[in-house]
């Protein structure tokens, strides 16, 4: 439709019910969609990886920069002992270190080492080359669908709190 037809301006933010078009079914099957999405990801990691878990740590430490344990583990959900048993884990591996926080030198913060961006980097080169294997069998109108939805998607995540 165009947008004479519909009576909204596309380049203009929409105000709408945000459940708009998802009945019950359709969020049952989004549910399940993004279920199996999971799995699939979860598939695509190198074997005998580190857990998901401390990969989503050494991402939020990528992303966002340095953080207090308390922090941390607030974002990942998990309780402060968890976190601290796996910050200890990733730094005994030499993925992640703590030091000081350069605002306040009483405060003891968590950042990724090298060897951590360069493991998610790793990580990330294998599941992009095994998702292109799994691409190619596909459709061209599917493949062009999962391309079209990833900005959606980057956005749906970016809804998270950080």
């Amino acid at each position: 439709m165009r947008m004479a037809e519909t009576g909204t301006d596309p380049s203009k933010p929409h105000d709408f019910d945000r459940s708009e078009g998802l009945d019950d079914l359709d969020r049952r099957q989004l549910a399940i969609s993004f279920e199996r999405a999971f799995t699939l990801v979860r598939r695509l990691n190198p074997q005998g990886d580190i857990s998901l878990t401390a990969a989503s740590a050494l991402r939020t430490l990528e992303r966002h920069g340095p953080h207090r344990l308390s922090e941390l583990a607030a974002k990942e959900g998990v309780t402060q002992p968890a976190m601290t048993q796996l910050v200890s884990r990733l730094e005994r591996a030499g993925l992640a270190q703590r030091c000081n926080d350069p605002a306040d030198g009483r405060v003891v913060v968590v950042r990724i080492a090298d060897p951590g961006r360069e493991l998610l980097l790793v990580r990330r080169e294998a599941r992009a080359h095994k998702l292109h294997e799994l691409m190619s069998s596909l459709a061209p109108a599917d493949r062009a669908a999962i391309m079209a939805a990833l900005p959606a998607l980057d956005r749906l995540a970016d809804l998270l709190p950080p």
